[in-house]
């Protein structure tokens, strides 16, 4: 096997750090109300000038997760300080991060480990396992 030169191992390294600043930026806009879709790997790749299959490769073998991954943890990082929000419901929450409640929940149990309410629970302290 090869060595890979470090000239590309800095590059993938930016790659990597250029697209979660990207990520970051566009899912705090979207929280505050700056914008009103949620981007796709596409689009956060188009503001990097590159082709989405070489940011998703060179993310993957830099990181070992797909950019998903780290979509993904920052909706249940968003999710999990709205829930805490009891004067919001769940479906408001989901709504608010463009799922359905049905398909919130599920992420979020994916995820998280535990469903929205479970989750509400143990914030409010009246969590039991069954």
């Amino acid at each position: 096997m090869s060595k890979i030169p470090l000239k590309y191992l800095n590059r993938q390294d930016e790659i990597t750090m250029l697209f979660l600043k990207e990520m970051n930026k566009h899912l705090d806009d979207f929280m505050a109300g700056r914008v009103e879709e949620m981007f796709h790997l596409k689009d956060i790749a188009g503001m990097m000038f590159l082709h989405p299959v070489h940011v998703s490769n060179v993310i993957k073998i830099n990181t070992g997760y797909h950019p998903c991954y780290f979509y993904e943890l920052r909706i249940i990082e968003e999710a999990k300080k709205l829930l805490a929000d009891l004067s919001l419901t769940i479906s408001a929450v989901a709504g608010r991060l463009t799922y359905d409640k049905s398909n919130f929940t599920k992420f979020f149990k994916q995820y998280a480990g535990i469903t929205p309410t479970e989750y509400r629970n143990r914030l409010a302290g009246t969590y039991s396992p069954e």
